[in-house]
């Protein structure tokens, strides 16, 4: 009976202690959850720290959005070398961002879908909104100033480049052969159309430094994106960017450019428009999209041809060169593009 007794005691310890494993396993499995940002999608159920790329090359919906957007940014490069004539590069930047920001915010908001930033995550969004909104667009409101607007779209585009580097050491993305190849022959055309204004970029290194530091901090911004997720809808995300990212433009403006700020006229303000709704709030969202569906190799080298629109409408409205250079690259620009982005 004391063998039985002592027996029943011991399997009640190793039941209890076994429902004690259990419940400490799942509240470890909870607590472990409650730290991914996208524990309630899915699709990110097994990427905690980063977000994970849903194809290897833009599906339909993605070559779509890119048509429209490279539509829209290439249009931006010669807008903005208009709206630059008559307002301060900073201003105009800022005040785009800005109410590009808001702009998007209020839409959510008034379509239902949730403006709120998670507990703990802002810090996340500030830095997102740093990289991707204020150095580049700080850095290349003066770089267009300084430089022809097709050449100063060119230096800013060498950001493929910076970025399939740095995901390769910071988000572990393999450099596959395509890869490389759409990057040797996107940056092949990018340097193919830089060599006929290189000179003229030469008498002008400010310029070409504030379009490399506005790469640069394209390129982290790029892979910050994709390392550190932030749990809410893109949308939304993309208005709290540009929202923060806005903020410092404009303390900058306030010391630097208030003296010389006048009333523009009405094809600056029309400009100035564009960027808002067509370049911030649609071309933001389109672009955080195409790099949540690929990895940073592809969405970076599908931006190539975004340069390539700016330099032929750069030819059509502003009387800059075209000639075999430019044809020639657009070849090139458009092989590399297809090859990491169309199906075999």
């Amino acid at each position: 009976m004391s063998f039985q007794y002592a027996g029943g005691w011991q399997a009640r310890d190793q039941r209890h202690s076994s429902s004690k494993d259990v419940i400490a396993g799942n509240a470890k499995k909870l607590h472990d959850a409650s730290f991914s940002p996208f524990r309630d999608r899915p699709e990110h159920a097994g990427s905690i720290n980063m977000i994970s790329s849903h194809h290897d090359r833009l599906p339909r919906q993605g070559l779509l959005l890119l048509a429209v957007l490279s539509l829209f940014w290439g249009a931006n490069w010669p807008v903005m070398k208009m709206v630059l004539a008559e307002m301060p590069p900073l201003y105009f930047r800022s005040i785009c961002t800005l109410f590009g920001g808001l702009g998007m915010l209020l839409l959510m908001r008034a379509s239902g879908v949730s403006i709120k930033v998670p507990a703990g995550q802002w810090r996340r969004v500030l830095l997102l909104g740093a990289f991707n909104l204020t150095v580049w667009n700080a850095a290349i409101g003066f770089g267009v100033l300084l430089l022809p607007s097709g050449r100063a779209a060119l230096l800013g585009y060498t950001m493929p480049l910076w970025s399939t580097l740095l995901s390769v050491r910071f988000l572990g993305e393999r450099l596959t052969v395509r890869a490389v190849v759409s990057l040797l022959l996107g940056l092949a055309g990018i340097v193919v159309l830089t060599g006929g204004g290189a000179e003229g970029m030469l008498q002008a290194p400010l310029g070409v430094a504030c379009m490399i530091i506005a790469a640069w901090g394209w390129a982290i911004g790029v892979v910050l994106f994709k390392r550190l997720p932030v749990a809410m809808p893109v949308s939304s995300l993309t208005g709290w960017m540009m929202l923060t990212g806005s903020v410092p433009l404009l303390l900058l403006a306030i010391p630097l450019e208030t003296s010389r700020l006048t009333m523009p006229g009405f094809w600056p303000c029309f400009g100035v428009l564009y960027n808002i709704f067509a370049s911030f709030m649609f071309g933001q969202w389109a672009w955080n999209r195409i790099v949540q569906m690929v990895p940073v190799s592809v969405s970076s080298l599908s931006s190539l041809v975004i340069p390539l629109i700016g330099v032929l409408l750069g030819v059509v409205f502003l009387n800059e060169d075209l000639g075999w250079r430019e044809v020639t690259a657009s070849l090139l620009i458009l092989s590399g593009v297809g090859a990491v982005s169309l199906k075999r």
